[in-house]
């Protein structure tokens, strides 16, 4: 362990033994640097660790607090799960749709949403841009750059990939309408219908959608909450099934919250590489990360250019303008034709808006903040699933995005409990909406990119009702007092 894990570690044991209780304020940055003779760098990167892991948070002009003590947050899942056992044709769509359809209305306590809040993002700041980006547009870039999409906006992507150690080249990347349709064109250059692909268990119902449309099979793998997919049970897939592609989230997986290790994504790239399988990488949540970096894609230990990687500004900047991109390596002249024949292009005023943001320098703050954010109220729901939800429930601990992976004890229907939240004006994911199989019938996905208030945490103790009431221990709705983020930090 480097020292700054060796330090995280020993103040994360004197908060699970109960030394340093929730509220309790850290030594300073500098009485840490000073007692322990190590530099002030490495008592950053413990408290960023620390904070990643939910165990304490900074209070601007204040220092770093403990937040969440042994009994404060539940225990992390198990995922138990009976797939890997052949591909089979899949049928989601129904299921999917009927559940979005009860997050339309702002009535509705959005836990099951797939986005954050939209008061998270620098609208004003994007409006200007877009207003500058579309009156300096040269008309000629309208015709030059319709496929693979601005030539200065993928010089912007490429940068930022290179900053964080990633070789990218601008003429490597295709700008999209958004993440997912870069993910369906990439799928769509490496299989034909009828070919199997694996997917994570539980794996995001957006891939799942895919493989139904386009006529593949689904071979399940199952996914740990905290690191991501079985890499021996990915091995006898591979042997078992001979897969066309394999489509992974390794950067906060979506439900699950999971982070791949660096080593494990190396290794990851290496065995798909061995069997000449693509690998199609999600990672629109890797801006998203609570510690002191952003973990590397898959993409950066690819040699043979087997990786098609996927991302986009949903999720982290400018939800609704639906600008994703793909980096196809090998892949990438078959993915510009696709995206020739499907869409054409991309809207270019909305490229050239958000490569004058880019070029203008702010983004980094506005993540720093996001990330914040959201790492505060992924605390504060996890704190109140312990409180309300039935003795013996999971729940995830990611270290970025904003979804929280719940597994209540056996006996709760999550589908069942999504009906009955539903007329309630309370709207979660139910675990089966993740599996092709449809399993994780007693857990859900809660969203907490949402600011957490009264109203939020009101919901989760109904919920909590509702699942108690399940197990055959009916119990009254606790009072809520308005609780806001006080504790926390904030």
């Amino acid at each position: 362990m480097k020292r700054y894990e060796l330090l995280a570690e020993e103040i994360a044991t004197s908060i699970r033994s109960g030394m340093l209780d929730v509220g309790d304020r850290l030594p300073s940055v500098r009485q840490i640097s000073t007692s322990r003779g190590v530099s002030v760098s490495t008592v950053f990167e413990a408290y960023y660790l620390l904070e990643a892991r939910g165990l304490i948070r900074a209070r601007e002009r204040s220092g770093y607090y403990v937040t969440a003590g042994n009994t404060s947050l539940p225990p992390e899942p198990v995922i138990h799960s009976n797939c890997c056992t052949g591909a089979l044709p899949v049928r989601i769509n129904d299921l999917v749709f009927s559940i979005l359809e009860s997050v339309k209305s702002r009535a509705v306590v959005p836990l099951a949403s797939a986005f954050p809040s939209p008061l998270l993002y620098p609208l004003p700041r994007l409006a200007r841009s877009l207003a500058r980006g579309a009156e300096t547009m040269d008309p000629w870039s309208t015709v030059d750059d319709i496929t693979p999409g601005s030539a200065t906006l993928r010089r912007q992507i490429a940068t930022r990939y290179m900053a964080d150690g990633t070789l990218v080249q601008p003429d490597d990347v295709v700008i999209t309408n958004g993440a997912l349709e870069a993910l369906n064109l990439c799928l769509q250059a490496v299989t034909q219908p009828g070919d199997a692909v694996i997917v994570e268990s539980p794996t995001f119902y957006g891939a799942l959608q895919a493989l139904e449309n386009l006529g593949l099979r689904a071979i399940e793998v199952p996914s740990c909450p905290r690191d991501g997919i079985c890499l021996d049970r990915l091995a006898q897939a591979l042997a078992a099934d001979r897969p066309a592609a394999c489509w992974i989230m390794t950067n906060f997986q979506n439900p699950l919250g999971s982070l791949m290790p660096d080593e494990k994504k190396r290794a990851l790239v290496d065995l798909l590489a061995s069997q000449g399988v693509p690998l199609i990488e999600d990672d629109v949540y890797g801006e998203l990360y609570f510690g002191p970096r952003r973990p590397p894609p898959a993409k950066a230990f690819d040699q043979e250019g087997l990786v098609l990687h996927c991302s986009s500004f949903s999720k982290c900047l400018a939800p609704g303008y639906r600008l994703g991109w793909a980096l196809p390596g090998r892949f990438r002249d078959q993915v510009a034709r696709l995206k020739l024949m499907r869409t054409l292009a991309v809207a270019a005023p909305v490229q050239e808006g958000l490569s004058d943001y880019l070029a203008r320098g702010g983004y980094d703050r506005h993540l720093r903040q996001l990330r914040h954010t959201l790492a505060l109220q992924q605390t504060a729901m996890s704190c109140a699933v312990q409180r309300h939800f039935p003795p013996g429930t999971r729940a995830s601990r990611p270290e970025g995005g904003y979804f929280l992976w719940v597994e209540f004890p056996a006996g709760v229907d999550a589908l069942l409990l999504q009906r009955e939240a539903c007329l309630r004006n309370i709207s979660v994911a139910p675990g089966p909406m993740f599996s092709a199989r449809g399993e994780f019938r007693n857990c859900v996905r809660l969203n907490f990119g949402h600011h957490w208030d009264a109203k939020v945490e009101a919901a989760i103790a109904t919920l909590g009702v509702l699942a108690a009431a399940q197990l055959g221990n009916p119990r009254p709705a606790p009072a809520i007092e308005e609780p806001g983020l006080s504790a926390l930090g904030v």
